[in-house]
């Protein structure tokens, strides 16, 4: 019998690391705080909760995160494989019906024999045995204290992102909207719903001017461009919407047969298509200004918000200075993050980093050679990424082809070179020992 590994955090990372090391027969004591904690984000009990977004973004291979999901379905991942069992409409996007979703991760995870769930919140980090840590960008303020304390004069950051507010289908006015994906890309599985200037403008005004709900501590500096509130972006200038979420590139209206001045667009949140998100429409503004503010927008002046957005705080490491490739703390190797605490951005991302620290660990603990994923695919940029002790001013990324090495030669063509690197990409996570 193995030693058992504790994995804190029931999310994507816990979850992927929890299977990854049960399937290879090494137990598994899985703590998650849900049901008897939550943050303000979390709406449900069940594990793997998408907080930001529906959205598993970019399904195509000419992208990184589009790579990096391919390799994970060759690695056996089960975030991706409950997530292609209960996809949604999104144009080409990897879209869920996330309540099916988050249902079908806690079905694996609870009804394995080698993984033992316990509730409860872990409020120090365990001082001996196996270790993950993948509590999250919503890590308790317990446990990130206690976190805090292990690593002394490290750095260690945090800071804030928010996530968007949804509406019933049945209460956009649809007669002011039409559905589309942009330049008419994969299925119209976007509602589109069009400002003119005069329009927008005034919407601009008030989003830039409306009340934000008080978070302390919260700076626009602070803001990961990634997933930067939406009146933070109305607070740039003028035409920084236009460029950003309301860009009206290639939605020409079916009425007019002419590009809007902006575009809102909704996307799917369930499987019936009876929610939708405001895509890019994070938000920290008080609620009753959220329902005054966003009902500006002709399609959504009847709009019925099912949640509104939330702000809540993000934690993560300085990881360059303190993990290693595997996710390992440099110096306690029995100790390892994996998610969004580690500094890599994004629920595919974050379900990267869980299954290559499980499939590292259960190496270690099989006593066989590490895999060494290479800098050539996606998911061995990523954790080098992290580790690379040269980034400076280290911040969340997103995995992109600019982390992963150049292809010593020309191809024509961004496209025709992304998919150059996604090709290479594969090949040699096809060459890799990592069963």
């Amino acid at each position: 019998m193995y030693e058992t590994v504790t994995i804190i955090g029931g999310g994507l990372a816990g979850c992927e690391a929890a299977w990854q090391l049960a399937k290879r027969d090494i137990p598994v004591v899985l703590w998650e705080m849900k049901p008897e904690k939550k943050t303000p984000a979390h709406h449900s009990d069940l594990f793997g909760e998408l907080v930001c977004s529906n959205s598993l973004r970019s399904d195509q291979l000419e992208n990184a995160v589009g790579l990096l999901k391919e390799e994970l379905r060759r690695l056996d991942s089960l975030i991706l494989r409950c997530a292609d069992e209960h996809r949604v409409a999104a144009g080409g996007a990897l879209a869920v019906d996330r309540v099916a979703f988050s249902q079908a991760i806690t079905d694996a995870i609870r009804n394995h024999p080698n993984i033992t769930v316990r509730e409860g919140e872990v409020t120090q980090v365990p001082a001996e045995g196996q270790v993950i840590v993948a509590s999250g960008p919503l890590t308790s303020d317990a446990l990130a204290q206690s976190i805090a304390q292990h690593f002394p004069d490290s750095g260690y950051l945090h800071f804030y992102d928010a996530a968007a507010p949804l509406v019933t289908f049945e209460s956009i006015d649809m007669d002011s909207a039409w559905f589309a994906s942009r330049y008419d890309k994969g299925t119209a599985d976007y509602i589109n719903c069009p400002l003119s200037q005069e329009e927008y403008l005034a919407f601009w005004k008030e989003l830039r001017e409306a009340q934000e709900a008080p978070v302390h501590g919260f700076e626009d500096k602070n803001v990961f461009e990634g997933c930067m509130p939406v009146e933070v972006m109305a607070r740039r200038g003028e035409q920084t919407l236009c460029f950003g979420p309301l860009k009206p590139r290639g939605l020409p209206d079916p009425k007019t047969g002419k590009e809007p001045y902006a575009v809102v667009q909704l996307r799917r949140d369930n499987a019936m298509g009876s929610v939708y998100n405001l895509v890019g429409f994070q938000t920290h503004l008080t609620w009753p200004e959220q329902k005054r503010v966003f009902s500006m927008i002709p399609a959504l002046k009847h709009a019925e918000f099912l949640r509104y957005g939330v702000m809540h705080r993000n934690t993560y490491l300085n990881s360059p200075k303190l993990l290693d490739r595997y996710y390992r703390v440099k110096g306690d190797e029995r100790l390892m993050f994996a998610g969004q605490i580690t500094g890599v951005e994004g629920y595919v991302e974050s379900t990267a980093s869980g299954c290559l620290a499980a499939l590292e660990l259960a190496r270690r603990i099989e006593g066989k050679p590490p895999i060494d994923f290479p800098q050539e695919t996606a998911i061995g940029a990523l954790a080098l990424y992290i580790s690379h002790e040269g980034v400076e001013n280290f911040q969340p990324m997103n995995v992109n082809f600019g982390i992963m090495p150049p292809l010593g030669y020309r191809v024509k063509g961004k496209r025709n070179k992304n998919a150059a690197l996604s090709q290479r990409a594969l090949e040699a996570l096809d060459g890799l020992d990592w069963r």
